[in-house]
């Protein structure tokens, strides 16, 4: 959730819906706990607010994820991020995971949003010019590019 908090500038994830929806009566803000490199986020993105981002999953930066939530006072720790943190790290607090699934509702959807950027900057003829394959294999689309 690292890049959507500071550079996507989001507010709102699951664990903050899951937070609300089942009854907490706070949510603790963890800045006056980092550490390191987190320490530096914060500065760096002041915005952030009480949302604690996973900047990366190199040694250092779980370090100072793990030490900044160990040193975080609070009863529980929501984890929302894209892996299972408390795998590899060590939360020595009760912690869930919480996810969630997009249900695209009317148009347009991601797929047809996608298929008009590809469109627009012409990176499908850009790709096959270059013979790569690069730019498509992160994205998943529920129909084939145009």
């Amino acid at each position: 959730m690292g890049p959507t908090l500071t550079h996507g500038e989001m507010k709102i994830g699951a664990g903050v819906v899951a937070a609300r929806k089942f009854g907490a009566s706070e949510l603790v803000d963890p800045r006056p706990f980092t550490v390191g490199r987190l320490s530096d986020t914060f500065r760096q993105y002041p915005n952030i607010g009480t949302l604690l981002p996973a900047m990366g999953y190199g040694k250092q930066q779980l370090k100072d994820l793990e030490t900044t939530i160990n040193n975080t006072d609070c009863d529980s720790v929501l984890i929302a991020t894209p892996i299972d943190l408390s795998r590899i790290i060590k939360i020595k607090k009760p912690n869930t995971r919480v996810h969630y699934d997009l249900q695209e509702i009317g148009s347009p959807n991601l797929t047809e949003v996608l298929n008009e950027f590809v469109k627009i900057l012409k990176l499908k003829e850009r790709l096959e010019k270059n013979n790569s394959h690069y730019l498509t294999n992160p994205l998943v689309f529920t129909s084939p590019l145009i």
